[in-house]
């Protein structure tokens, strides 16, 4: 869930309950202030009555006179000091319904007699004020939650706009372009700390990489020259005839180990620039063309074990890799389905758009998911020329430009795929 929408929801949490109180409160403080008011009109028309049945004869019609407002009934209960009031439902025959009064009763004593005086109120027209005012409420808190809870949520967008700005450049960092992205400053305090540490560190980190990248290059340049200079002297060496049987051996003994010391130099050094993404992407070479390619240089080999290779490649498939590393990926792949295949064994490769498959049988068992990629594992140490880094240095094309590279055993054959 995004900061903003969380924020937003909490907001939305604490507030909900907040005007719910709110609005409960104004609900019982409206009510009350309608009994108060209903309460005194009572009291105000006792005090008009009781001056007025003073003054009246026994003999008044009023004494008689019987409605739902007002009632004086002859009792034998003692006087009352202080009228009750109270809340009754009665029923109306113009609603044709129970309707809510207010009532006021106080037994009181006219010319000697006692009499029961009732006077009530009707609190239709007071509900339906109630009524109309919670409703004016309600609509009033809706409405300003939703004002609130969007005007939270355009300011919050606004406040953080600079936070995503930074964790898009973060997001397409490349070691290559480090030094030329700028976490530019913001009106925001915190944000401007958070791009100025951004700064110093992406500094260090490119710093790093050019140091890194520049030992490497001379390492192995510099290991390259005194390679060479031995495997020349080593075949200067081959060509005496002087050199007895056991000294021409241990010779190309140190021959093919110097080779084999060549080739892992170069492919550390192929697999630094990799990781430091010194093979960009310009042009999207065509796989079925570099397979048909090194299908035509592994051509004797497959002969020579007499191989059986069945393929279906579509007419064109360009993959977004610079075309050295569409040339590693096939030749360490195709390369290896020969190496590890066994004499009248079979290769079967298929090529789409978006996947390449190779697959090969072997009597080499299946490999652990944990060893498969990873850098100086061989698959079998009978291959003593192998440096265990073919199929590590076709995991790192592959994380490294989005392919997919994986990797099964299924009914003897080992199949490698990978998907663009």
């Amino acid at each position: 869930m995004k900061l903003l929408t969380k924020t937003t929801l909490y907001f939305i949490i604490i507030m909900l309950p907040v005007f719910g109180a709110g609005a409960f409160f104004l609900f019982h403080k409206f009510n009350k202030e309608i009994k108060h008011e209903t309460d005194e009109e009572l009291a105000n028309d006792q005090l008009q009555w009781l001056r007025y049945l003073d003054t009246a004869s026994i003999d008044n019609p009023i004494f008689r006179f019987r409605t739902q407002e007002f009632q004086l009934i002859p009792t034998d209960q003692p006087v009352q000091r202080k009228f009750k009031l109270k809340g009754v439902t009665l029923y109306q025959e113009t609603e044709d319904a129970q309707a809510p009064f207010r009532e006021l009763s106080q037994v009181i004593s006219i010319h000697g007699k006692h009499y029961q005086m009732i006077l009530r109120k009707s609190m239709i027209e007071k509900d339906d004020l109630l009524k109309n005012i919670i409703y004016v409420m309600l609509l009033a808190f809706g409405g300003l939650l939703v004002f609130v809870v969007l005007s939270n949520w355009f300011i919050s967008r606004n406040v953080w706009r600079p936070f995503y700005r930074t964790l898009d450049k973060i997001r397409h960092l490349q070691l290559n372009k480090m030094e030329a992205r700028r976490f530019a400053s913001t009106p925001t305090h915190e944000f401007n700390q958070l791009n100025e540490a951004l700064n110093q560190m992406t500094d260090r980190i490119h710093q790093d990489y050019i140091n890194m990248k520049e030992l490497t290059e001379d390492a192995a340049h510099e290991m390259q020259t005194p390679l060479a200079i031995a495997q020349s002297k080593l075949e200067l060496l081959l060509q005496d005839e002087n050199l007895s049987e056991d000294q021409l051996k241990n010779i190309g003994q140190t021959s093919e180990e110097l080779q084999r010391l060549s080739r892992l130099n170069h492919n550390l050094l192929l697999l630094a620039k990799i990781e430091n993404q010194q093979y960009p992407v310009t042009e999207q070479p065509d796989l079925h063309l570099v397979l048909i390619q090194y299908l035509s240089l592994f051509e004797e080999l497959i002969r020579e074990k007499e191989l059986t290779v069945a393929t279906n490649l579509v007419a064109s498939a360009p993959w977004p890799l610079h075309p050295a590393l569409a040339d590693i990926l096939v030749s360490n792949l195709l390369g290896n389905a020969i190496k590890y295949n066994y004499p009248t064994g079979r290769i079967h490769i298929t090529l789409t758009e978006k996947t390449f498959t190779i697959s090969n049988t072997s009597n080499l068992p299946e490999i652990p998911a944990a060893n498969v990629f990873q850098r100086f594992r061989k698959s079998n140490q009978g291959y003593s020329n192998s440096n265990g880094l073919g199929l590590a240095i076709v995991k790192k094309i592959g994380e490294t430009y989005h392919i997919q590279i994986t990797y099964q055993y299924l009914n003897g054959l080992h199949i490698f795929t990978a998907s663009c």
